[in-house]
């Protein structure tokens, strides 16, 4: 089984995959989305509510685009790698080939590609950007960045943006497989939570909702966040967590972010109203709690994702079988001719171990023959005489009296009966060892006569 990490990879992999051809989510299609079957962390947040800061603390990076109004108009799919150490860089599904190390240019470059898509307008659209992050400083985790919600349009949008908004954010939302990140300012009534109504609306039990407090520290002097933070003013499944973004002075001036982060936890282990909870606050305690729950929800939905991939795998085989299977010409041509090759082989390999092939008959007879034929050999009529049985359980109670057979007794001559079995055990698996390696070298000379057909064909 694969580490979590890899899961995390390779749901990333998918994702992009599924973004190449079409499928984002959402859409009215009446074929199966994979992009919907996948679980992914969905950050939901009013304007102004502090969205892109928990962002950008969380990778420890300033790299997204800042100004007034509707600055996110696609979503950004963030993925992170943590990796040993060396060059943190970035790299765009859209520019695969790239590295970004500056991360101003990682900034202009999400504008830029937004632009592409929606034009100089104020517009949104649909198609997300995939952006992946490679980092000694972040954790395993795929994020998924949508435009704020808003109440009212401002010039250049038109009337329909706040509804067209809300729409695009509820197809991400309304999917079972998403996990919410509600981000609310605590300097507003968490009544007034544009995050936690929708949130709510979609999640009323709070079971796939992770609720985060930012701007913890711009409060009234006098007031906390506490009945929101310890769950009684809105109560969740996950716990609360609060955020200090960096102020607007810090972000002209540039300000560290791995000084920010340290800032940040000092903050709360220092504050009055704070300290006790400081353990579980800030953005880099929130990015492994994101990370941990993620991977056991991903762990949990192998088994329908796997369905699904091979559910898509037999339609499409049916429709290639009605179309006709294409000659190797080029370069995609012969990459699909090997993976048939593979799937070709892997069928002959089955059938010589499951039956309709000899075989898996000879596996059959070393357990069912030269196995039992060695166990009955062993010398368990001496192990388990009596006088044996005696001297082993009088030897394990050492002087103790006993009315009953003492416990270690058994072990030991359970010990020594299973010490007989390795030698038949490791001579049965160097058995079957070798008949796979030949079953192997016959399959492939099985596969090759079906290339010298499909060749001729």
């Amino acid at each position: 089984m694969a580490t979590m990490e890899s899961l995390i990879g390779l749901v990333n992999r998918i994702q992009r995959a599924c973004t190449a051809l079409g499928d984002y989510g959402g859409g009215d299609s009446a074929l199966s989305s994979l992009w919907d079957a996948l679980p992914s962390v969905v950050v939901v947040g009013g304007q102004s509510s502090g969205k892109s800061s928990v962002l950008e603390s969380i990778v420890g990076r300033d790299f997204l685009p800042r100004g007034s109004g509707i600055v996110t108009r696609r979503p950004l799919v963030l993925q992170l790698h943590k990796t040993d150490g060396g060059e943190e860089y970035a790299e765009f599904g859209h520019m695969p080939r790239r590295r970004f190390t500056d991360f101003s240019l990682v900034r202009q470059e999400i504008q830029d590609e937004t632009d592409r898509i929606t034009g100089k307008s104020k517009q949104i659209s649909p198609i997300p950007i995939h952006l992946s992050i490679y980092s000694p400083n972040v954790v395993n985790l795929t994020l998924i960045d949508l435009p704020g919600l808003t109440k009212v349009a401002v010039e250049g949008q038109p009337e329909s943006i706040v509804e067209d908004i809300e729409k695009m954010v509820r197809t991400y939302v309304d999917k079972p497989n998403s996990i919410i990140l509600a981000i609310s300012p605590a300097n507003q009534d968490i009544a007034t939570s544009d995050a936690m109504k929708l949130a709510k609306e979609v999640d009323p039990s709070g079971e796939r909702t992770f609720g985060v407090l930012t701007k913890l520290d711009l409060m009234d002097k006098g007031t906390n966040a506490l009945d929101v933070l310890e769950g009684r003013a809105y109560r969740l499944q996950h716990p609360w967590v609060g955020i200090v973004n960096r102020s607007q002075a810090d972000i002209l001036k540039n300000t560290d972010m791995m000084y920010a982060r340290r800032r940040e936890q000092e903050y709360f282990y220092t504050s009055p109203d704070y300290g006790h909870l400081a353990s579980k606050m800030g953005s880099v305690y929130l990015a492994k709690l994101l990370s941990q729950h993620l991977e056991s929800v991903i762990k949990a939905k192998i088994p329908g994702i796997i369905a699904l991939i091979n559910k898509g795998i037999d339609e499409m085989e049916a429709e290639l079988d009605r179309l006709g299977r294409p000659i190797a010409v080029d370069e995609g041509a012969k990459l699909y001719t090997i993976l048939e090759l593979c799937r070709a082989f892997d069928k002959i390999f089955k059938e010589h171990l499951d039956g309709g092939r000899p075989g898996g008959d000879r596996i059959y007879g070393v357990f069912d023959n030269q196995l039992p034929a060695a166990l009955r050999k062993l010398p368990f009529d001496r192990h388990l005489s009596l006088p044996n049985v005696r001297k082993i359980v009088s030897e394990s109670d050492g002087y103790q009296p006993h009315l009953i057979a003492p416990e270690q007794g058994y072990r030991r001559l359970i010990e020594g009966a299973l010490n007989y079995f390795r030698g038949p055990a490791e001579a049965s698996v160097d058995a079957v060892h070798f008949v796979l390696k030949e079953l192997v070298r016959k399959s492939i000379g099985e596969t090759e006569v079906r290339l010298e057909k499909h060749t001729c064909l």
